[in-house]
């Protein structure tokens, strides 16, 4: 038991990750297009409060501000040789915090997805996506990052060369992907699809699940996929905080504190052990989840129809398995690709 988080994990059945960053970072002032990661240069005080306000909150593990801080999605801003430099400041910012915090905290370092299309679909290839994955990890590890938290992904070979990354940094990972296409990824895997990628790597993450997507009902129903495939390692469930809706030319999460503490322990249910939240999560979300947490009794994994009644429809009649089901009746929502959370 010597990685951070099976550690942290002794004598306890879940933890709380965090919220968003994206969402956290606009409501200090980033401007649209503005590359977040940026921001661990300029603006570090802002990094440090934005990883202050988790912990204050009751997360007991946070993600870097790094999502696309890789060569890939850094070329874009003319800023490709950045990729290690961004990431070792993310990570050692976040370290500051960790350090400081009362209470054990773990720091993950965030690497979203390269933006591009591996092939034979695309240009990527695997040796070019492992080592531009692998750039960041050790950007991370040197930063002090406790592990790799790769996130958002979509397609089997992208998560694969994540894998192998943090398997050449000689780092522990956990990986999520975002199942916000009628239960299935955008490259079409279902939840028992990762499952068996997960079990088939040779170094595999320490735990695994989904976050983003199209709200907080389709990703209970994508936590309860995995149960059925009855997997021994941690689930991870990190929903938004509801649905995205333009407010004044702006987007505005629309679940309230309280949907997602019940969110929260309705994770815990369906089988979750690390739950946090994703796009439109604050601080003020995380407080109501911790609490909820800590008061919830452990009950029965809930009926599909028990989420819909409590959280709210599901965006899609299927659940990725090719069984349609009820409750399906508001229209899914893509997420945004820029930046997560």
């Amino acid at each position: 038991m010597s990685d951070p988080l099976s550690t942290l994990l002794v004598g306890r059945d879940w933890i709380l990750a965090d919220g968003a960053t994206g969402t956290n970072l606009f409501n200090m002032g980033l401007a649209s297009g503005e590359p977040p990661e940026f921001w661990n240069d300029l603006y570090p005080d802002r990094i440090r409060d934005l990883y202050r306000s988790a912990v204050d909150a009751g997360s007991d593990l946070f993600l870097t501000n790094s999502f696309g801080a890789n060569a890939s999605r850094l070329k874009l801003h003319d800023a490709a040789s950045r990729a290690f430099e961004l990431s070792r400041i993310a990570a050692e910012l976040g370290r500051e915090v960790a350090d400081a915090a009362s209470h054990p905290v773990l720091v993950a370092g965030s690497i979203g997805p390269t933006g591009e299309i591996m092939s034979p679909m695309g240009s990527l290839t695997m040796a070019s996506a492992v080592e531009i994955f692998h750039e960041q990890a050790e950007g991370l590890k040197a930063g002090g990052a406790d592990l790799l938290w790769v996130e958002t992904l979509s397609a089997a070979d992208e998560f694969r060369a994540a894998a192998e990354a943090a398997r050449r940094a000689a780092m522990p990972w956990c990986g999520t992907m975002s199942f916000d296409t009628a239960g299935r990824t955008m490259m079409g895997l279902a939840p028992a699809d990762l499952v068996g990628l997960v079990e088939s790597l040779p170094h595999p993450p320490l735990a695994f699940g989904a976050n983003c997507g199209v709200g907080a009902s389709d990703l209970l129903r994508t936590v309860l996929g995995f149960a059925a495939q009855g997997p021994e390692r941690p689930v991870i469930a990190k929903g938004n905080a509801g649905i995205p809706k333009y407010v004044d030319g702006h987007v505005h999460y629309d679940g309230t504190p309280e949907l997602m503490a019940r969110y929260a322990t309705l994770a815990r249910d369906c089988g979750a052990t690390v739950i946090g939240g994703c796009c439109g999560t604050t601080s003020e979300h995380l407080r109501a989840m911790r609490a909820a947490l800590e008061a919830h009794e452990p009950g029965l994994r809930p009926s599909l129809e028990q989420i819909v009644a409590e959280v709210g429809p599901f965006s899609s009649p299927g659940d990725g398995s090719g069984t349609d089901i009820p409750g399906a009746t508001r229209r899914a929502t893509r997420r945004g690709s820029r930046p997560r959370g």
